[in-house]
């Protein structure tokens, strides 16, 4: 049972695989992840991330086998196991999956705008605006999509630089001394920062669309590899100019580093720095509807247009009941665990009964 061959034309380079990951993994947990990780093992919690990015590449690993061994994406997998209908059935949670990961990165972005910019900001009015976009972006097809994530990671690149304007106020004596924390906190702060990772996963969904894609492996990994410094370079950083007590108050860190800048032109850097970031979010938003749509395709022969017109109708029904902090707080603390239990668990099951499944069909 093979897929459906997917011409060359709707096909993207391997290399593009590192813009795909990295725009999903750099999403709206950039925004926060410090103060989380630091709440369990304090400025220990860089050595967290560095455990959660070597954990990523064993996974990354297992993903490549499993689509290799069933020539598809995730669903075909599920088939190869499990067979056509309850492969199906399998897949269905998926399209929440990707439904919910949308609304909280979409519905998070909106709060931070309401709280630091206009606070009588119309929910359902910027939803509309954002899902106009989104949908002229996915009906341009997987390629667009992909052509998106690369200019949200290239164009607001400099807003790294901007980071460096905090050193002079910086202490990094206060990480010393290094491992005082049990491993048992190193753990909670590393399932903590697995919110942040989320998006590897899409290389299950991506495989039957990338050309040559035994090329896209080391491009996948590096990746992973760039995040992973990238989120322990940033977490030292935030580490070495707040004090715990002052981080623990700190709803969003990032944007609290920027209010130290001040230039001529403006006043409030982390304007440009929000604004910059409904690029940054963009991908993570179209990602998950391209995807989410083209499960619905694969499990009930529905056209993929159609699976895109459900995802935006559901979103605009979901997003406005969202109201207080409290609300978005509680879909994003789902959204990590579920995305914890996916990758970290139910890919790891899934490469083991693919691989006897391959053992009982050679029989």
């Amino acid at each position: 049972m093979h897929e459906q061959t997917i011409p060359d034309r709707l096909k993207i380079s391997p290399y593009l695989i590192f813009y795909a990951i990295m725009s999903m993994q750099i999403g709206l947990g950039a925004m926060d992840f410090q103060r989380l990780i630091a709440k369990y093992a304090g400025y220990d919690a860089w050595i967290s991330i560095l455990f959660v990015g070597a954990c990523l590449h064993i996974i990354l690993w297992m993903m490549y086998k499993i689509v290799e061994t069933v020539n598809g994406d995730i669903v075909t997998a599920h088939m190869y196991v499990a067979g056509n209908y309850l492969g199906k059935v399998l897949s269905f949670p998926f399209i929440l999956y990707f439904l919910v990961h949308s609304l909280a990165t979409l519905r998070t972005f909106i709060e931070i705008i309401q709280v630091w910019i206009f606070p009588d900001l119309s929910i359902f009015w910027f939803t509309l605006g954002f899902m106009l976009l989104c949908m002229y972006i996915v009906f341009g097809g997987l390629r667009t999509v992909v052509g998106i994530s690369f200019f949200g990671l290239v164009l607001p690149a400099y807003l790294l630089l901007t980071f460096g304007f905090n050193l002079p106020y910086s202490n990094f004596g206060s990480i010393l001394p290094i491992l005082d924390h049990s491993v048992k906190d190193l753990l909670k702060s590393s399932f903590h920062m697995s919110l942040s990772f989320i998006g590897i996963e899409i290389v299950l969904f991506l495989y039957p669309f990338i050309k040559e894609p035994q090329k896209s492996k080391k491009w996948a990994h590096l990746a992973i590899l760039t995040t992973t410094l990238l989120y322990a370079v940033f977490a030292i950083m935030t580490f070495a100019y707040f004090s715990e007590g002052q981080l623990q108050k700190a709803i969003w860190p990032t944007l609290m580093m920027w209010k130290i800048l001040k230039l001529s032109f403006v006043e409030r850097f982390e304007f440009i720095g929000i604004a910059n970031w409904n690029l940054i979010i963009l991908p993570n938003v179209c990602f998950s509807i391209w995807i989410g749509s083209r499960l619905v395709k694969k499990i009930f022969n529905i056209k993929q247009k159609k699976g895109v017109y459900l995802f935006i109708i559901t979103h605009m029904a979901i997003i406005t009941f969202i109201h207080t902090r409290k609300e978005i707080s509680l879909l994003n603390s789902m959204m990590a665990k579920i995305g914890f239990a996916f990758i970290m668990l139910y890919i790891p099951l899934l490469f083991i009964a693919v691989q006897i499944a391959k053992k009982v069909k050679r029989k």
